[in-house]
């Protein structure tokens, strides 16, 4: 049996009227979409339908009616509306580029009646303009049969209106009469748009930079003149000659949401010409030449050869990797490894304690001592265990030895945490040594095969910077993991982060809180350095500054909040490619031991990338609160690029060489402003290749 809303649909698209609709249809097919018939629509239970063809003819039905409120709402020229069924709907649902009855798109109407706002919006979802206008012949003869067939129309329907009696039949010729006129001036308003167009004016700029030592990015600008009809696409030409000809290659954009394009497969050290054109309705308009004229597909690699500096690194340590994996195979170490008890005169006490405790191994409390505990977290939720405590296990319960060298030790371990059990059992041959810094090590690596096991999950995270330490003497390593899916863990549950900060009792006095305490006070903020440092730099080339503090036991780097994982930076440009020309410029420029280009550099003002330098520059020393004048001892590393992957580049902006490294004790008179912070130089590095 068919639903009441099956039939209401199927009189809609019964009496779908002959002629066009009001103005007024506009509002009330919107309000059908966004309120009662998109519930309906999808709200019918499926095995109400008597088949496939039903589902089909309602499935048309609703494209049907998205697609008249979309024509509507372009031809009443409203923005808004046109704007919020973009936002909604996907061009498929409105079928945005599927001619009407007319033979027209919703783009023909925005553009024949010069509304740039809704052609933008519409060209921006993915609109075309009708296959059916091939010339300026087709369209202006299509444009007056429109308007001399509503023409026609008015005047029937007007000879029907004077010469009928009033009554109900002459009410609905009205109606006819008044949707008709307004037709006809929407034809003859469309038809005078496009007599009175021109074609566009050349792009206001184009600008042409090298991408790849195959490739040339060209970057273009909108026509700055407003009473031509809107511009629909581009066409960017290129050729070896300046005259053009020939032309080696051209290719048409009609995808405007952004003004770009990168030609591809071209030859390195071959000299390119550019040229762009705007298209309208109208036909071509003249093309602009690129700012500069020309350019040369190159890279930096090219000034003296250089290889990637990563080429194949990552396959030779997998590869170095198995070789000691072979060498240890046949070893006393391949055995398998059995959980020592970390301390004997505490074997047997704790062996009696967890007989009647079969639950749960993790700890509640901290006695003096080095621990873990791994923070797993989702959205606002933390992994607490059935005690509401957030998972802790004892590493070393009489830790002396030197904490930080076993500390980056343990950062370096969590790039391999799937192969704990093997490294178990490679420092096991090493038990009968007296090293600290091996027994040390080894309890670290039951620890974290105590950690997964209860958790039943092998990747624990990434290790946090620095270890939480209190006066009571204990030390507590963290490792942070964001959950973005779904996955279920053993022996511990989902708790909102704010529930466990609040319903925790405190065992510690405010003044000396415990290492316990100090994690959950500031479990927020290392969630957000977390999420932070896994952030990646959009595409480009960036001015990184190298400021380094050296301690005891440590070097420190000067890193942003926003983005520990990289070095304080700005934005030089979007282009990441630094060309064989921009390299031997900066070659020359440190060979004669200058210090950082300044302005008076009348010869080198023509530049581009020394004009970016300029700018960026500026920027970075406002940035980490260093006086502009004392930019005159920095210098630029010109020993290579640092390629990040294929779309990110940096060159590093130096201190003077006594100041690259600030010393214990050391002052340094110029304090970045807040939002730094410093990591151990081994953290940052693992932070930079994850």
């Amino acid at each position: 049996k068919m639903t009441q809303q099956m039939r209401d649909l199927q009189l809609v698209q019964a009496r779908k009227p002959p002629g066009p609709s009001s103005p007024n249809a506009a509002k009330r097919l919107y309000r059908n979409l966004s309120g009662k018939f998109r519930v309906n629509y999808t709200s019918f239970d499926e095995g109400s339908l008597v088949g496939r063809g039903e589902k089909e003819k309602l499935r048309k039905s609703y494209l049907f009616q998205s697609n008249a409120a979309l024509f509507e709402a372009v031809e009443l020229q409203d923005l808004d509306r046109v704007q919020e069924m973009l936002k909604h709907y996907s061009p498929e649902e409105l079928d945005l580029n599927t001619p009407n009855s007319e033979g027209l798109l919703p783009l023909d109407i925005a553009i024949m009646t010069n509304n740039a706002p809704i052609a933008r919006a519409l060209l921006q979802a993915g609109a075309k303009e009708s296959p059916h206008f091939v010339s300026l012949e087709s369209r202006s003869l299509h444009l007056s049969t429109l308007v001399r067939e509503a023409e026609q129309r008015v005047n029937e329907l007007m000879a029907q209106v004077v010469n009928e009696a009033p009554n109900a039949d002459c009410s609905e010729k009205e109606k006819q009469l008044k949707a008709w006129e307004w037709r006809f001036r929407l034809y003859k308003r469309m038809k005078a748009g496009f007599e009175h167009a021109r074609v566009p004016d050349a792009p206001s700029s184009v600008h042409l930079s090298v991408a790849s030592s195959s490739s040339l990015q060209v970057t273009f600008w909108e026509p700055l003149s407003v009473n031509s009809a809107v511009v629909t696409k581009y066409k960017v030409e290129w050729s070896c000659s300046p005259s053009f000809s020939p032309l080696l290659g051209e290719a048409v954009i009609d995808k405007l949401k952004e003004l770009h394009f990168t030609i591809q497969g071209l030859v390195s050290g071959t000299a390119y010409h550019v040229r762009v054109s705007a298209y309208n309705m109208k036909g071509w308009g003249p093309p602009q030449a690129s700012t500069p004229p020309f350019a040369i597909p190159s890279n930096w690699r090219e000034y003296d050869g250089r290889a990637p500096r990563r080429r194949g690194q990552a396959e030779a340590l997998d590869h170095l990797l198995g070789q000691v994996k072979t060498v240890h195979q046949h070893c006393i170490c391949h055995e398998p490894c059995k959980n020592q008890p970390q301390s004997r005169k505490h074997s047997v006490s704790k062996s009696l304690k967890h007989l009647f405790h079969p639950g749960s191994k993790f700890l509640k409390t901290l006695k003096r001592g080095l621990y873990l505990t791994a923070i797993f977290y989702k959205d606002d939720n933390i992994l607490v265990t059935h005690e509401d405590q957030i998972p802790v296990v004892e590493i070393d319960d009489t830790y002396s030895c030197l904490l930080m060298q076993d500390f980056l030790w343990l950062t370096k371990v969590s790039c391999m945490w799937d192969e704990i059990l093997w490294l178990r059992q490679c420092v096991t041959v090493s038990q009968s040594s007296c090293s600290c810094i091996l027994q040390t090590r080894f309890k670290m690596l039951l620890a974290i095969s105590q950690m997964q096991g209860l958790l039943g999950i092998q990747d624990l995270g990434q290790v946090f910077f620095e270890p939480i330490k209190d006066k009571q003497g204990n030390i507590l390593i963290v490792t942070l993991k964001e959950v973005k899916t779904n996955q279920t863990f053993e022996s511990v549950r989902w708790v909102p982060i704010c529930k466990l900060q609040s319903s925790r009792k405190s065992v510690s006095s405010p003044e000396e809180p415990s290492a316990l305490d100090m994690l959950l006070i500031s479990v927020q903020d290392k969630l957000a350095y977390h999420q932070r440092s896994s952030h990646a730099l959009s595409p480009g080339l960036y001015l990184g500054y190298l400021k380094l503090c050296s301690a005891v036991d440590q070097i420190r780097v000067l890193v942003p909040e926003q983005l520990p994982n990289i070095l304080c930076h700005v934005k030089i440009r979007s282009n990441p490619n630094i060309s064989r020309e921009e390299w031997e410029w900066l070659q020359k420029t440190a060979s004669v031991e200058e210090p950082v280009p300044t302005e008076t550099d009348a010869d080198r003002s023509q530049n581009p990338l020394f004009q970016e330098l300029q700018v960026a520059i500026k920027e970075l020393m406002t940035l980490v609160n260093i006086p502009l004048q004392e930019a005159k001892d920095f210098r630029l590393y010109s020993q290579e690029v640092l390629d990040f992957g294929d779309q990110v580049s940096f060159l590093l902006l130096l201190p003077p060489s006594d100041d690259v490294c600030t010393a214990p004790g050391q002052n340094n008179p110029y304090t970045p402003r807040s939002g730094f912070l410093t990591l151990p130089l081994q953290i940052f590095e693992l932070g930079e290749k994850r």
